[in-house]
């Protein structure tokens, strides 16, 4: 058996194309006796036996090489091969007629009474034999395959049934040295509870799990199902968990290569798999005709939403990418990064790719936003035709403890920018704000939105698409409460929440910036856009969670101690502002906002000159107090100690006059 086998692996195209000569040249002799009942009378029927035996050959190997029968690898034969062979079969068949009804018949060059159905029966014969000969091949693999079985191999059961979970089995089957052996299939479907998959039984529902691992005496359960919602993770997670099982997982479509599952691609279950949604539709014709061919330029590009919008957008086919940030490591780092998934697509930057689109020449640029100079260098040198701007300080406590900064960067800069991008013909402004700029209670609330009303100022101004797009907190970011909780594990606890009931609102980054994108096309000019963030989570339950994850628990292995919310700080995310009203838009999880044009202040430049000359002074009382005339809703919850040396949370009241005025008076 063992020969055998090695001998069916050893055949290539070649002998293929011997072996179908053979086939080829016994067939028409078989089919005649099968349509004699065996009787050949050698002397009626010889001469024509003989020349169609040549031409029907002739005719099948031309068939043959022309649909690419002989440039496929057997071995890994599949559906689509077989697919072929039946196609070209059909093919040998109406050629096989067409001769000899229209041909051979009418030249007489065959007997007159030779069968008509030698031709069908001949086709068949033949395709049947040597598909026969070509499957025997990926027959044989798939038994050596079991017969390699790594009895040492740990017994694995599949969550999923369906299409990712079926390739990950196929690979292990194939490849017995990864050390994992399926032994059973679950799924939430009931209807297949009973079928054989890929020869791996599918032994019940989710709720089965503990049972099935049991009876089939396997400990890891691995997750294929890259649509799957966080619930559902949630819940087989939980199960693992009851029954003392180890669990990974296969990412989400958006992280699987080319969109292809393998096991390499296995990993463990983290905490944004728990908090997964339904899959996002996406209007990839609108985001496209936005995109491609176009200059785009984002700042902020070396931060965790600014990133992200690189490597989806120069998915897109940009003409131009140009990458502005402060920070030059990770600039640096972004840039190397692009640089990287270019020449993976075999293409440089300024190079053609194989469909004739042009590939994105990408520019890493230094600058910070609040110098106006080099804005005015930047955009003169390479002409945006987009801009995104990611660039802000976004950390709550961090703009309570040097809030003028949070002025100076958030609302300047952004002033900066609008100003440069209105007088050089920018076609489309998007802004990425947040929740925490409705109803603030910080100073980064407060300066994102006063930013808002800068981007809807701008827009009536130029009548363009420039917007803002609201979201809340996004795991995996810098300064993501996620990674704070990872690093306190890691160094042994206590993990600190700040308040039992605090609530917050999340999204995965690669979310986040596919919804970002799609807001981008639905903007006519002004607009506040708030994405659907889904459910919020406790704080404290996401705590808990990661704990879990890190394979602790909570109270034996490792505290969990309240610390007391911090300056500026909400128990809950609001999702409107006093004045505004949210309608849905044509996508179901974007939202618009009404009513904007009701909350934008008459002296909105002069009462940000104002903030800027305070913020200028570093006076930080005055900077609060020309944001709440900016803000009306801007209610701040003050824990430091601010310019005269007292602890405030209320602040005196402050009128924005003309310019031919004072400017402030503080009563």
């Amino acid at each position: 058996m063992g020969k055998l086998t090695s001998l069916l692996f050893g055949l290539r195209n070649r002998h293929f194309l011997i072996l179908d000569v053979l086939v080829f040249m016994l067939t028409p002799t078989a089919a005649l006796l099968l349509r004699t009942d065996g009787v050949l009378d050698a002397r009626a029927y010889l001469t024509s036996l003989l020349l169609i035996t040549g031409l029907f050959t002739a005719i099948k190997l031309a068939v043959y090489y022309l649909g690419g029968v002989y440039s496929r690898y057997w071995r890994y034969a599949s559906v689509e091969e077989l697919g072929r062979i039946a196609a070209t079969g059909l093919v040998v068949l109406v050629a096989q007629m067409g001769l000899l009804i229209f041909a051979l018949y009418p030249a007489g060059l065959v007997a007159e009474d030779f069968p008509r159905s030698i031709p069908m029966i001949d086709a068949l014969l033949a395709v049947s034999l040597s598909g026969a000969i070509r499957y025997s091949v990926r027959l044989a693999d798939r038994t050596s395959t079991k017969g390699r079985i790594n009895h040492d191999a740990e017994r694995v059961v599949i969550a999923g049934a369906d299409w990712a979970g079926v390739t990950i089995v196929k690979e292990m089957q194939r490849n017995p040295q990864l050390g994992m052996a399926p032994v059973a299939f679950l799924d939430e479907d009931p209807s297949k509870k009973g079928l054989c998959i890929g020869g791996v039984p599918v032994l019940g529902t989710f709720a089965e799990l503990a049972g099935v691992l049991s009876d089939v005496q396997a400990h890891r359960v691995i997750i294929g199902m890259p649509s799957a919602s966080g619930k559902t993770i949630r819940r087989i997670v939980g199960l693992c968990e009851q029954a003392g099982a180890q669990v990974k997982i296969v990412p989400r479509m958006y992280e699987l290569l080319d969109g292809t599952v393998s096991v390499r691609q296995i990993r463990e279950v983290r905490m944004e798999d728990l908090l997964r949604r339904d899959p996002i539709r996406t209007d990839t014709t609108a985001v496209g005709q936005m995109i491609t061919g176009k200059r785009v330029l984002i700042t902020g590009a070396g931060g965790s939403i600014g990133s992200e919008l690189c490597r989806q957008i120069l998915r897109l086919r940009p003409a131009s990418l140009v990458i502005v940030g402060h920070g030059e490591n990770s600039i640096f780092e972004i840039h190397n990064e692009l640089i990287t998934n270019l020449r993976k697509s075999a293409s440089g930057a300024n190079i053609l790719s194989q469909d004739g689109m042009p590939q994105a020449a990408i520019h890493p640029v230094i600058a910070d936003t609040r110098a106006l100079s080099r804005l005015w260098a930047i955009f003169s040198e390479f002409r945006p035709e987009v801009v995104f701007h990611a660039a802000a300080h976004k950390h709550v406590p961090m703009m309570e403890l040097n809030p003028t900064e949070a002025v100076t960067n958030n609302v300047i800069g952004t002033r900066n920018l609008l100003h440069v991008a209105r007088v050089m013909g920018v076609e489309r402004f998007v802004m990425v704000s947040t929740d925490k700029a409705v109803n603030p209670t910080s100073m980064m609330g407060a300066s994102k939105r006063v930013a808002e009303l800068l981007v809807h100022q701008t827009a009536r101004q130029t009548g363009k698409p420039y917007v803002a797009v609201r979201f809340g907190n996004v795991l995996g970011s810098r300064g993501s409460v996620l990674r704070t909780f990872q690093q306190q594990i890691a160094e042994g606890g206590p993990v600190t929440v700040t308040h039992p009931e605090m609530q917050r609102y999340f999204m995965t980054i690669p979310e986040a910036v596919q919804l970002l994108l799609q807001a981008a096309t639905l903007g006519s000019g002004g607009e506040v856009f708030m994405l659907d963030m889904g459910q919020p989570v406790k704080i404290v339950d996401l705590a808990r969670d990661v704990i879990k994850l890190s394979g602790l628990e909570e109270g034996r292995d490792i505290e969990i101690a309240f610390t007391g919310m911090r300056p500026g700080e909400k128990l809950f995310e609001e999702l409107l502002t006093t004045c505004e009203n949210y309608k849905p838009t044509q996508h179901e999880k974007i939202r618009v906002a009404e009513s904007f044009d009701s909350s934008l202040p008459g002296l909105l430049d002069l009462g940000v000159k104002r903030v800027e000359q305070a913020a200028a002074r570093n006076d930080e009382e005055a900077t609060y107090a020309l944001l709440q005339a900016l803000v009306p809703e801007f209610n701040p919850v003050r824990q430091t100690v601010i310019g005269n040396g007292r602890s405030d949370n209320e602040l005196p009241p402050v009128t924005i006059l003309p310019a031919s005025q004072e400017s402030a008076h503080v009563h």
